[in-house]
């Protein structure tokens, strides 16, 4: 059994005094008080912009280099290659159309059909832009396992994109193989880790990927989101900005000014992980053991159907109920006061190779934050839906 005091995980969020079971935390983990504090605490601060002239000024710039350390340390990446934007899907864009002014026709891209629209939809756009092709990189619908990267890969392969963790079935791909053979092949590699990162720890080197993405609302933070890469890569590229805006990496990819008094919520999200024991390997642990207890419970209710039985996994579970619209089954658990939502996720491209149309499923999210009896609550729920299907 985990060694979390996960009572004392509890007490931290102040959401879950509103008495709901939640298991939405794939969409947006809850909050805990310390990152509650510091965002209203910065803001309090009256912070304008960075520099080294005022007290203000200075603040600013500290609470900028800070949240930069601080998400360099829970990457395994490098703080000045971490660069800031409204979101991971914003970021996202913004790469593809500054990686693909050096595509042409002739020249690929690998997207899979397990991935966010956000890991896909940038690329393929950027791709038809300029003429070039892209590959597709399925699935099986049964285990909801990636298949094999090798035969889309050729020499004209520029870059793969792929998901660290499936954000609807919980599948966690051997992203350092696929990094592999994407490198044999001359390819860059672009890794969607907003799902993977509240769950388990992660390491940038580790991974070998050149680009990694997160958003930090999904780890206990404030709405935005996180790029990170190793700065000399960051060097070489060349993205559209202001005249008078810092050219200097990562600055140069920062469109606007930053939201500084969320920055300081990450820092403070960062630090509340880091004030656990076992920091995210304790989480880990934690989620493993209730998504076995999740899914053994599943097996004995009739009329539940989990889709993917990935080998390694996030605590993320996709289910329908028979007879039973997604939506619908989503609804009649909200009247039970148990919070896990229906749809695709925009996970769209997954839904459909999975046969479950845009409709997609119900979700089931675990967090560091759910406990035993959250777990017990929805099974018990879940049986009152499949009674009255």
């Amino acid at each position: 059994m985990s060694g979390m005091d996960i009572e004392a995980v509890r007490r931290s969020f102040p959401a879950l005094q509103q008495g709901l079971a939640r298991f939405d935390g794939p969409g947006g983990s809850l909050v805990p008080t310390p990152v509650i504090e510091a965002v209203a605490g910065a803001l309090a601060a009256g912070m304008c912009q960075r520099g080294a002239v005022t007290a203000p000024d200075r603040v600013t710039e500290e609470t900028t280099t800070l949240a930069r350390a601080d998400v360099a340390r829970l990457l395994g990446a490098d703080p000045d290659g971490v660069v800031f934007g409204r979101s991971m899907t914003a970021l996202t864009f913004d790469l593809a159309r500054t990686l693909s002014a050096a595509w042409g026709p002739g020249d690929e891209v690998v997207v899979t059909r397990l991935d966010h629209d956000a890991d896909i939809r940038p690329w393929v756009t950027a791709a038809e832009r300029v003429g070039a092709t892209v590959r597709w990189l399925g699935f099986d619908p049964a285990t909801a396992e990636l298949d094999d990267v090798g035969p889309l890969l050729t020499d004209r392969t520029r870059l793969v994109a792929l998901t660290a963790a499936s954000n609807l079935f919980g599948t966690r791909p051997d992203v350092p193989a696929v990094v592999r053979s994407a490198h044999d092949a001359g390819a860059l590699v672009f890794v969607d880790a907003v799902h993977l990162v509240p769950h388990a720890p992660v390491d940038l080197a580790a991974l070998g990927a050149d680009f990694l993405a997160c958003s930090p609302y999904k780890f206990f933070g404030p709405h935005l989101g996180v790029l990170a890469a190793a700065p000399g890569l960051l060097e070489t590229l060349h993205p559209d900005k202001l005249l008078p805006s810092s050219d200097a990496v990562p600055e140069r990819f920062e469109l606007g000014t930053l939201p500084y008094e969320l920055l300081a919520g990450v820092s403070a999200a960062v630090g509340f992980i880091e004030s656990l024991p076992g920091a995210m390997a304790e989480v880990e642990e934690h989620e493993d053991r209730l998504v076995r207890r999740l899914l053994d419970g599943l097996d004995t209710l009739p009329g539940i159907t989990v889709h993917g039985r990935p080998a390694r996994r996030t605590p993320t579970v996709l289910l329908t109920v028979d007879g039973v619209e997604p939506a619908e089954a989503s609804r009649r658990l909200a009247a039970d006061g148990v919070v896990a939502p229906a749809g695709s996720f925009y996970a769209v491209e997954a839904c459909r190779h999975a046969g479950l149309g845009d409709a997609g499923g119900v979700r089931v999210g675990l967090s560091a934050y759910t406990d035993d009896a959250d777990v017990d609550r929805l099974l018990a729920a879940l049986a009152s839906v499949t009674l009255v299907a």
